[in-house]
């Protein structure tokens, strides 16, 4: 037995962690507790919610509480059920998880940064516990662990660890940073990672397959932040000299529309969930994010423009004028709208994103966006 004592980390922005190791007790369905016995620990417990995105309330109301605490007396602790060789990492599917963006950049990305330095030797303890979200993603879970998941919500039985993680290391949305990884694993280790889990072909773009021109998947979306002159954009890629391939995002169906992406050498979007999919295509392929107007310049980057480099994909963006917004047909040209977005913003995410991300439609000035096709079809002939 271990005499190091649980050790919890409440200080990052994104998520509180413990690490355990000893003799550590897990009890879900009645107590929402994981207790370690440990030898002469000063009196320590915490309360974590084991879900990345801890600075924000509406998130983490939906997700459970896990009771962490080290104890010396062995009539403290519940008695073992299940006994464990491998450890196990606790966490939750809470939160905002069925958004894909949140799929990837509240559990999937964190929890390959926690689980796989273990390669598939280690226990998923799963609160808050959606079934048909893990199923969605069942290529990722089966090979993060190779051990089926235990509820913690339901299931009755106390099971025993020598070493447990609770909660997720988690760093930025859809960033790893190799400082605080254990493994030092980096964005491009997590896209090859989903590359080789869902056995994509292709771990390069650039240049042409065979005798066809580079490919590009014009991402389409059937609600806010739409492509209103999507056919036009199509027919000027083909002139400029890609293949074009025009699809909306499956999010339901991940495996399939991962080798379509997969297939393709730049990929063009309006910000927006998506975009996730980057995490698919080749190295060296080209990400083209279409900005909607309204200062959002700092969350395009934040969200997909950082992560692109992260992955080693060539990343260019395309920030739309008040033209080419279908605000125009609600807003006169006077309104704060146009005239002040930072006013818009200083009135809190939920108007700024009733307003710029919901209502929102882009009509791109295919003239003005020409060049940024041509650039993109000249960096994968480079």
């Amino acid at each position: 037995m271990s005499d190091r004592s649980p050790l919890c980390d409440l200080s990052n922005y994104r998520s509180d962690t413990c690490e355990i190791e000893g003799d550590v007790r897990v009890a879900g369905k009645d107590s929402s507790s994981v207790v370690a016995l440990l030898p002469d620990p000063s009196p320590q417990s915490w309360k974590i919610k084991p879900y990345a995105r801890k600075s924000d309330p509406s998130a983490m109301s939906n997700v459970r509480q896990v009771n962490v605490r080290a104890v010396v007396d062995h009539t403290a602790v519940p008695q073992c059920d299940v006994t464990h060789t491998a450890p196990a990492v606790v966490f939750s599917t809470g939160g905002y998880l069925g958004n894909y963006f949140h799929d990837f950049s509240d559990v999937l990305v964190p929890l390959f940064q926690t689980a796989w330095p273990f390669a598939g030797e280690v226990q998923l303890v799963v609160a808050d516990y959606k079934f048909w979200w893990v199923g969605k993603y069942s290529p990722y879970f089966n090979r993060i662990s190779r051990y089926p998941i235990i509820d913690f919500d339901k299931d009755e039985r106390v099971h025993c660890f020598p070493h447990v993680l609770v909660g997720l290391s988690s760093n930025r949305d859809l960033i790893i940073d190799p400082a605080s990884s254990p493994a030092r694993y980096t964005m491009f280790d997590f896209a090859e990672f989903m590359r080789e889990t869902y056995s994509l072909d292709r771990h390069r773009a650039g240049g042409a397959q065979g005798k066809r021109n580079p490919r590009l998947l014009v991402i389409s979306r059937a609600r806010t932040r739409k492509f209103m002159n999507v056919d036009g954009i199509a027919r000027l890629a083909r002139k400029v000299g890609f293949e074009v391939v025009v699809a909306e995002a499956d999010f339901g169906g991940v495996a399939n529309f991962s080798r379509l992406v997969n297939t393709c050498d730049a990929m063009l979007g309006v910000h927006g969930a998506g975009l996730t999919n980057a995490v698919f295509l080749p190295t060296n392929a080209v990400l083209i994010q279409v900005v909607p107007f309204g200062k959002l310049e700092w969350i395009a980057a934040n969200y997909f423009r950082n992560p692109a480099r992260e992955m080693r994909l060539q990343y260019l963006e395309y920030t739309i004028g008040a033209a080419e917004s279908t605000l125009t047909e609600l807003y006169s040209r006077d309104d704060p709208v146009f005239t002040d977005p930072a006013s818009i913003h200083k009135r809190g995410w939920a108007e700024m994103g009733a307003i710029y991300l919901k209502k929102q439609n882009v009509r791109l000035d295919l003239r003005r966006f020409r060049p940024v096709l041509a650039r993109a079809l000249k960096l994968l002939r480079k």
